[in-house]
């Protein structure tokens, strides 16, 4: 749930052998919503109900969709909102929650209804759904992919509660005669407060169906999900959701050292405290390989440190990565939220500023040069998960964004992300196929974002699924050969070069050369054009990541200086010669003086609009 109002395989001779365990390896995730990934129901009615447009299920995710997720190189699937949600749909035994309280008729997957449950629409049999989820995890694990799912750590549904385990429902026992007190799920509205008096007033009057109330709150009224203390929180905040309590009053500020320590016992945290932890060792136990969690900077870093630790106490390698955003004041710490949230135990975190470098180079001015601020920081570098699309991010291939690109532009993006450091890399389902998530779709409107609101199926990835086949039947040649690409583009950065070994930007190196993709007007070097190196000192291995994100024009003539620094970072300063060999494009290798590279520069082929090329560096 990203915060919009502030940040609006073929094997190859460097990659990694076939047969080399995905646990030896840097997570590389596909993100999938089970809703959309298996739905072949092609009827795609504006806010229509699961009856009308269809909803993939758990038993849509087979032998043969697994495998061909693992066969592109991937090694972890996250499962994306799998949890119990709010929804509009109605079960035996379970209400459809009132539309005041809903986006979308299939309910936001951030708005957790039942933390100890999964979602009845993916089962075929919604009585059996939990067995239905643990079949899938056993398909996953015989096919050697890991899997994910989110936690949803900062807000729950307004409607929350456990039928599952009633005795750790939210809410449960609170004090609600107070804002704020440490063992208290909830931050409660008072007089005090805009709005200044009971009921809770949602923005929804006036919808179809919505009265703008929500019966539970008629009484008292609850904190967003957003930080908003209001009785009448807005269209815009996050109003079907309610902030969850972690000790820490947020209207004090970001100092949160009076919370307890890393080692402190169950009985000495606050009580949100342990039921979140109650949470993750369910799912851990049932065979949960690891989280994504949702707006983590939100949370106060102590808790983090306390139940990543307990979660690792129960499975060692439990993998744990952090979308959070820097510039969110509502975040909980006075360091950089990423370089925070990976000391308190993550694994990885969202690399959220290099993706925005890259979409500003088509929206607001941005240069390819502008990149290089952000490769010098670090062990965060390193550790940064990297993507080219995610559900809160728009499609790459949409006509709306990107430049009106389609999906090319996705070859330059992600060929850089991918190969820049050593952390997790991630792919949203339809990426691979350029799904432009273009129209309306329901409450998300026509934003360019696959809905993950709504009942829906995506057009161009149903020609993928090819009723349950798997195998792109109906995709058209240049559909297929972008999903071939991706998988080249992931074998590539399988290599050790990127999975083991360090960056050297080489734009800061080229600004002055006017063979570095300058353009007509342009006096520097590095608007289009971003190149750089890396190299494991362990393997010797070294490639060089060159790429062209102009949209129509290709750059023809160019040639790239690698410095004498350079070279001794790769270890080839003594080397006479050097063989250059493409491993992404085209079967191109040259061989060149060692002493001219620093000079004239190396000679690349044409690089077509929107193109990137990955060559492998020898020395003799």
């Amino acid at each position: 749930m990203k915060f919009h109002a502030i940040c609006s395989v073929l094997a190859m001779s460097f990659a990694l052998p076939s047969n080399v365990a995905a646990e030896n390896q840097r997570p590389v995730i596909y993100q999938l919503m089970v809703r959309t990934f298996g739905n072949t129901n092609e009827t795609r009615k504006v806010n229509g109900t699961m009856a009308e447009n269809g909803c993939g299920k758990f038993n849509d995710l087979t032998p043969v969709a697994l495998r061909s997720i693992r066969a592109m190189g991937f090694t972890h699937v996250w499962l994306t909102g799998v949890l119990e949600q709010a929804s509009g749909t109605s079960y035996e035994g379970r209400e459809a929650d009132p539309p005041d309280i809903l986006k979308g008729i299939a309910g936001s997957p951030y708005a957790i209804r039942d933390y100890f449950d999964v979602c009845p629409d993916y089962a075929e049999e919604p009585g059996r759904r939990m067995e239905e989820f643990r079949d899938l995890l056993e398909r996953c694990r015989v096919e050697g992919l890991k899997v994910i799912i989110d936690f949803v750590p900062n807000h729950v549904a307004r409607s929350y509660g456990s039928d599952v385990r009633p005795d750790l429902s939210f809410g449960k026992g609170d004090e609600r005669g107070v804002f704020f007190a440490r063992d208290n799920h909830f931050y409660y509205l008072g007089e005090e407060h805009a709005g200044g008096r009971a009921p809770l007033r949602l923005p929804t009057a006036g919808m179809a169906g919505c009265t703008g109330r929500f019966a539970p709150e008629t009484e008292f009224g609850r904190v967003t999900g957003n930080n908003v203390i209001s009785w009448e929180p807005s269209i815009n905040d996050w109003y079907e959701t309610v902030k969850l309590n972690y000790g820490h009053d947020f209207t004090k500020g970001r100092d949160t050292s009076h919370l307890p320590g890393v080692g402190a016992g169950p009985e000495d945290v606050p009580r949100t405290w342990r039921t979140m932890d109650a949470i993750l060792g369910y799912w851990q136990e049932m065979g949960v390989d690891g989280f994504r969690v949702d707006m983590a900077h939100m949370v106060p870093m102590e808790f983090w440190a306390w139940s990543v630790k307990r979660a690792r106490e129960r499975k060692a390698d439990v993998f744990f990565s952090a979308e959070a955003y820097d510039n969110d004041p509502a975040k909980l710490t006075d360091r950089h939220v990423l370089d925070a949230l990976l000391d308190a135990g993550f694994d990885a975190v969202y690399d959220d500023p290099c993706y925005d470098v890259l979409e500003g180079l088509y929206d607001s001015g941005k240069w390819m040069n502008d990149l290089d601020v952000l490769t010098f920081t670090g062990e965060r570098f390193h550790r940064s998960l990297r993507y080219g699309e995610n559900h809160d991010e728009v499609r790459l291939a949409s006509p709306k964004e990107w430049g009106g690109l389609g999906m090319k532009v996705g070859r330059p993006v992600c060929a850089v992300l991918y190969g820049m450091g050593r952390g997790p890399i991630m792919m949203y389902h339809g990426q691979e196929v350029g799904e432009p998530a273009a129209g309306e779709e329901g409450f998300g409107g026509d934003d360019a974002r696959t809905t993950i609101f709504d009942y829906w199926s995506m057009p161009e990835f149903v020609k993928w699924v090819n009723g349950g086949k798997f195998d792109g039947g109906r995709l058209d040649p240049a559909q297929r050969e972008l999903r071939e690409w991706y998988g080249k583009l992931i074998g590539a950065v399988s290599s050790p070069a990127f999975t083991a070994g360090e960056f050297y930007g080489l734009n800061h190196a080229n600004k002055d050369n006017e063979h570095f993709g300058r353009l007509d007007g342009e006096t520097v070097s590095g608007h289009w054009l971003y190149a750089f190196l890396r190299h494991d000192r362990e393997t010797g291995a070294t490639a060089l990541v060159v790429a062209n994100f102009h949209g129509d024009r290709a750059l023809e003539g160019v040639m790239i200086r690698i410095p004498e620094d350079g070279l001794r970072f790769c270890r080839l300063g003594s080397a006479e010669r050097l063989i250059l060999t493409e491993k992404l494009a085209d079967d191109w290798s040259i061989e060149v003086n060692g002493d001219s590279v620093h000079g004239d520069g190396i000679s690349i082929p044409v690089m077509q609009p929107c193109s990137a090329r990955i060559i492998e560096i020898k020395g003799r």
